[in-house]
C-alpha cells in the first residue's frame, strides 16, 4: 500500500516538459565522467595544453555543465561533496 490508501495503480503519472526535465537534480546532483586527456578541451575550453594518453576525470553538473576536470575519481568526487553535490558515475 501507498499513502493514502492508493495502490501503485491509482499514482498519477507526471509529465514533465524538456525545461524541467534538463533542470532535474540541478544544484543536488553532479557525474563523474572519466575521458583521456584529449577529450578535455571539448569540455573545458579554456584548459591547458595537456599530455596525451591520460586518464583523467570531469565533474559535471546534472545539466552536463562541466566543473572541475582532475586526475582521480577520489579528487571529483571531494570537489562534488564540497559544494554539497550528491555524485554519480557516467560511462
Amino acid at each position: 500500500m501507498i499513502a493514502d490508501n492508493k495502490t501503485k495503480t491509482d499514482l498519477e503519472i507526471v509529465t514533465l516538459t524538456p525545461e524541467q526535465f534538463a533542470h532535474l537534480g540541478d544544484g543536488a546532483v553532479a557525474y563523474v565522467k572519466p575521458m583521456l586527456s584529449e577529450d578535455v578541451m571539448r569540455l573545458f575550453p579554456q584548459a591547458p595544453k595537456i599530455e596525451p594518453g591520460l586518464q583523467l576525470f570531469a565533474l559535471l553538473s546534472a545539466t552536463g555543465t562541466p566543473l572541475v576536470v582532475t586526475d582521480t575519481r577520489a579528487a571529483a568526487v571531494a570537489n562534488a561533496w564540497e559544494h554539497d553535490l550528491q555524485t554519480v558515475s557516467l560511462h
